[in-house]
Order: C-alpha cells, then structure tokens, then sequence
C-alpha cells in the first residue's frame, strides 16, 4: 500500500479510464474537435468532466455557477448532469470559444438551461450578486485566470449556498507550486488561493490530485 497518490503513468492512466469513464458521444466530439485548437491544454481532462457530473448529482444540484467556460467540455458535463429544470450561469471573456460551447449546448438540448455572461467575470459574480442571487447556487466551478482566483472565490462564497460545493481548477500548476525557484504571478496567484482554502474556516476542503489538482470545497458557514 502506498502512502500517497500514485504517479498515471500512461499504461495506468489508460487503465483507469477504462475502468471509470463514461463519455458520451457527444462529449467527445466536443473534446477531440477542441483538441485542434492551439490552446486545447485549457481543456479539462475527461475523468473531471464526470467527477463534476457526478459532484452535481450528489448533491442534487439544480443552479451550477461556472467561471471559465473556454470549449464549454466542464458545462456540457455539469449540464447533463442536471434535472430538466437546472440552470447554469456561464461567465467568459472569449465569444469565438464560447461559440463552440454554445453549439455543443445546442447539440445536446441543454442551451436553455445556459445563461452565458460574456465579459470580466468578476463584473459578472458582482452583478449576480446585486441581483440577489447569493446563497441560491448549489456549485460553483473556477477554472479561469489565475490571478482572480481569490476574487472568484470569495464571491463564489457569497453566491453558493450553505451545504453547496466550490470546484477549483489547476491547484497544483504542474507542479510549480511546490517550487520555490518559481515565482511567476500565475504560480504566486494559485499559492495564495491554495493557502486561503487550507486555513478558511468557512468550509470543509480536501484538494485532491486529479489532473493539475482539483479543490473541493463544502460550504460550511456565512460570515
């Protein structure tokens, strides 16, 4: 028995797949057509795609927060995820990736379900603030500029419900934040929200070593 996570190689990556995954066809399309893109690397892993699905059916979601929609792989999922009545905001600053989002939403019967806020996402989770939306999102998924993740996260605590999750993209950044050589403002950005989740009182946390590190967090109490 090992004492931490073990290392995918690719023989073992390919063997968990092939014991876990549950894609559907049209999620793959979508993941193989963003694979031509020249920035296809922002693309989730398919295994988060249904870990996100299946954090949304445990808990029974019905109203799902994304900031950082790119390719829109992460909302399909969330999305089939929902009951027919659930409704997902998607914040993002790029029309041309979104677009392709908005066909695959189209394609799965779900885009009714989608309010897409283009723009600086954090001038969108401050007008859903001011709308009166907080405490009424069941899940929040972060997975954006990593110089606002703080941001993100602190309205993302005012908008997710107590008893709600808080999804968090990229917490280990390939490694560099545990590289004290590295020091670029994207690898300082993703300590600091690191450190923030691991002392924050307001919830329940594990950061789990999925992919680039994916953090879970519970809300446990409004200040």
């Amino acid at each position: 028995m090992t004492i931490k996570a073990l290392s995918l190689d690719e023989k073992l990556y390919i063997y968990l797949l092939s014991v876990s995954f549950r894609e559907t066809d049209l999620l793959q399309k979508l993941r193989v057509e963003t694979r031509a893109l020249p920035e296809f690397n922002m693309q989730i892993t398919p295994e988060q795609g249904q870990f996100l699905g299946l954090l949304a059916k445990i808990i029974g979601a019905k109203k799902v927060l994304e900031v950082g929609v790119f390719t829109g792989y992460s909302s399909l999922s969330t999305l089939l995820a929902l009951p027919p009545e659930g409704r997902l905001v998607a914040c993002d600053i790029n029309e041309v990736w979104t677009a392709m989002a908005e066909r695959y939403w189209t394609l799965a019967g779900v885009r009714h379900q989608v309010e897409l806020r283009i723009g600086p996402a954090i001038d969108s989770l401050n007008e859903l603030i001011k709308a009166g939306e907080s405490d009424t999102f069941d899940m929040a998924f972060i997975d954006a500029d990593k110089s606002h993740y703080r941001d993100y996260y602190e309205a993302a605590l005012r908008l997710v419900r107590v008893g709600g999750l808080i999804v968090i993209d990229n917490l280990l950044w390939s490694g560099k934040v545990a590289d004290p050589k590295v020091n670029d403002p994207d690898t300082l950005a993703i300590r600091d929200i690191n450190d923030r989740l691991h002392r924050d009182e307001r919830i329940d946390y594990s950061l789990i070593p999925m992919a680039d590190g994916i953090g879970v967090a519970r809300v446990r109490e409004k200040t």
